[in-house]
């Protein structure tokens, strides 16, 4: 099939060169004197011509001037573009011929030279051209940038002459949409508040016969790469209803007004197509609190959009069968005025997944990918704590291609820890330069990390360790970080205790410390001040918080005095100084232990988890991880142990009743020993 050549702008822009050279080439530039008949007769039989032009056509003659024609006809020379015409009506066709001839045969006695004599069917029409043959090009040319403004193809529906139109893209029934629930992993409690909202608007006489009203709106808040944008796909697919959807940053353009012009479309769309679900994502693009403009109280046209958007979801006007979804990984900035109830009635926190939900997340991305049998999947799971399903993915896609680069059949387990470690830490570079002593002090560095956060009570486990250097760091310890929901302060303190190891190390064993520390430095800092400002954890200053989580409130200055700048400033230096002193003190009791974790290190560039344990034996507490298990598999023992009870109660009532002449009671069930009811303290010893 033969394809149709496609409109190009440069044709445009090429058709107008044309046209202009060719008025530059072709436009006569001569002077032109109209006169009568008898002063153009005249002229000739004088000799001011060297030439005629007769026009037949029209019934006019052309007479050129030479130089003694102009001076008769006392025209300035320095005026003068290229020639001086005379110009007159003839008598006749026929006799013009006869008047020319007779000029010359005049001039000839008379010694002057000859005129010339050109014949022309001139037609008004070309002329007519040249002179609104542009302008015409112009008209036209600015039609067809009209049509291409406001067509599909200047930015959405509406174009620069209908700038305030929304852009929301319409999704029905018949659009195609191929997600729906199945295809969002985890995220349960998440998606039980999305179903029921799809829910609403399916069988709404359901929920209005007993005067409850549908939700207005709901927002999605997490962390980026949670599945926001994807829940609301799948309420796309699964809703039977229209689905509209937008984003934040479609609502703000440079002109003003275009904004709240866009949202007045798009809420009239939605109304028009009600039952819909109209989702907006990234809404803090526009939903951002007002009065704080770094424009300093100019007008600003964020804030119109943000009025009209509060007028259209809970104004004056009605919108039922309206449902208003929106996404935002900061909610803290959102305006106080558009999260109360009535527009945004409720908050779906979609948070980052949980083990089993990242088990779920690994086989939805594992399906297309070509994978070892034996793979396990949830020890990969275990080994991407605090991932977001957009990390998850990227994993996967990271692990295909090192297998592919490796040459191998199908991806494994290793694949994917190297993709771990390119992801977290950066490619290796094999490639760099490092001295023997060098060497030795990362070994020592990175051993003094793995040794502390070995021994302390919360230290998070282990995977390994490496001096081979990554991006920007020269070696690394690799830990599977533990979920907690509440952290106590003696987990923040074995975190500074840990970062610091590998400085404390350095000092003890080498003599002297090195610049590898600063990233160390730097955490261990900020989580110390976090527990004075933030946590109320310092002696000196228990129980306050200096911190306005919402951003909104302190502004440029400080809400405590400069006596309390300093004591937290002594509070946080005195908790990084005891827990360095505390490094210290694990790594001279374990001194040996250290040593040998550095010269393997040296030797083997990375240990495992189980040098480690080799080396320092067992860890003397039990890990979160291990914890929850013990107690998920209780809890299942207990639900067994219930439901067998039951059906055996039930099947003795069925053998009393069958028997009537029988009154003995069935036995009493064997009650569940207390102790499963009860959830061991976190962190036990072993």
């Amino acid at each position: 099939m033969q394809r149709k050549p496609m409109f190009n702008m440069y044709w445009m822009y090429a058709l107008i060169v044309i046209c202009l050279l060719g008025l530059y080439w072709f436009q006569d530039n001569s002077q032109v004197v109209d006169v009568d008949w008898t002063k153009f007769e005249e002229s000739a039989q004088n000799g001011e011509m060297d030439k005629i032009v007769v026009l037949s056509e029209s019934g006019t003659a052309e007479g050129h001037l030479n130089e003694a024609g102009i001076k008769a006809q006392k025209i300035d020379k320095r005026i003068v573009n290229e020639s001086v015409m005379l110009k007159t009506t003839i008598p006749s066709n026929d006799k013009i011929a006869d008047k020319i001839e007779a000029w010359n045969a005049a001039l000839l006695s008379q010694g002057k030279p000859e005129i010339s004599v050109t014949y022309k069917r001139d037609s008004d029409l070309s002329k007519i051209f040249w002179y609104f043959g542009p302008i015409v090009l112009f008209v036209v040319l600015m039609i067809f940038m009209s049509r291409r403004l406001s067509g599909p193809g200047a930015g959405g529906p509406g174009g620069i002459f209908n700038v305030g139109k929304s852009k929301a893209k319409v999704f029905d029934k018949s659009g195609g949409q191929s997600v729906t629930f199945k295809d969002v992993a985890g995220l349960a409690e998440a998606k039980v508040e999305i179903e029921e909202i799809v829910e609403f608007l399916k069988n709404p006489e359901r929920y209005t016969e007993l005067g409850a009203k549908i939700p207005r709106g709901a927002l999605l808040v997490g962390p980026p790469g949670t599945g926001k944008t994807l829940l609301a796909k799948a309420v796309a697919g699964e809703a039977n209803v229209p689905f509209l959807s937008m984003s934040g940053s479609d609502f703000v353009e440079m002109f003003v007004g275009v904004g709240a012009a866009r949202v007045r479309d798009l809420f009239k769309q939605a109304k028009d197509k009600a039952p819909c679900i109209v989702f907006i994502d990234e809404i803090d693009a526009v939903g951002r609190a007002r009065g704080k403009n770094p424009n300093m109280g100019s007008n600003d046209e964020r804030e119109n959009t943000l009025n009209q958007m509060l007028t259209e979801m809970d104004g004056f006007g009605s919108n039922n069968g309206v449902i208003i979804l929106a996404a935002t990984n900061r909610a803290d900035i959102l305006d106080k005025a558009l999260m109360r109830p009535g527009r945004f009635d409720r908050q779906i926190y979609v948070d980052l997944p949980e083990l089993s939900d990242r088990v779920e997340i690994f086989n939805v991305h594992l399906r297309n990918l070509k994978v070892n049998s034996k793979l396990d999947v949830e020890q990969l799971a275990r080994q991407t704590q605090g991932f977001s399903g957009a990390d998850i993915a990227n994993v996967c896609n990271e692990a295909a291609l090192i297998a592919a680069r490796n040459n191998k059949d199908a991806v494994d387990f290793s694949d994917f820890m190297a993709a771990i470690d390119r992801i977290v830490g950066g490619m290796e570079k094999r490639s760099r330069v490092i001295t023997d002593d060098e060497k030795k002090s990362i070994a020592t560095h990175e051993a003094g990390h793995a040794t502390i956060s070995w021994m302390v009570k919360y230290g998070d486990p282990l995977v390994k360790v490496t001096i081979v250097p990554r991006g920007r760091a020269l070696g690394a310890a690799w830990y599977a970080p533990e979920g907690r929901q509440i952290v106590p302060t003696q987990a923040l303190l074995d975190s500074i205790c840990g970062l610091l190891g590998g400085r404390a190390a350095e000092e003890l064993f080498l003599g002297e410390v090195g610049t590898g520390a600063s990233n160390d430095l730097e955490r261990a800092t900020k989580i110390a001040r976090a527990m004075v400002v933030m946590y109320g954890m310092s002696d000196k200053l228990p129980n306050l918080n200096y911190i306005d989580s919402t951003g909104q409130d302190y502004g440029f200055q400080k809400p405590y005095s400069e006596e309390t700048s300093k004591l937290i400033d002594d509070e946080v230096a005195r908790i990084i100084a005891e827990q360095y002193q505390r490094a210290k003190d694990i790594l001279k009791k374990y001194a040996a232990q250290h040593n040998e974790i550095r010269d393997l290190l040296v030797e083997r560039e990375v240990i495992y988890t189980a040098d480690v344990e080799r080396i320092l034996g067992k860890r003397q507490w039990k890990s979160r991880t291990d914890e929850i298990i013990e107690i998920t598999a209780r809890q299942e023992e207990k639900k067994r142990l219930e439901s067998k009870s039951d059906s055996e109660e039930e099947s003795s009532i069925k053998v009393s009743s069958g028997n009537k002449g029988s009154m003995k009671q069935p036995d009493e069930k064997t009650d569940v020993d207390a102790t499963d009811d009860e959830t061991p303290p976190p962190f036990t010893k072993e």
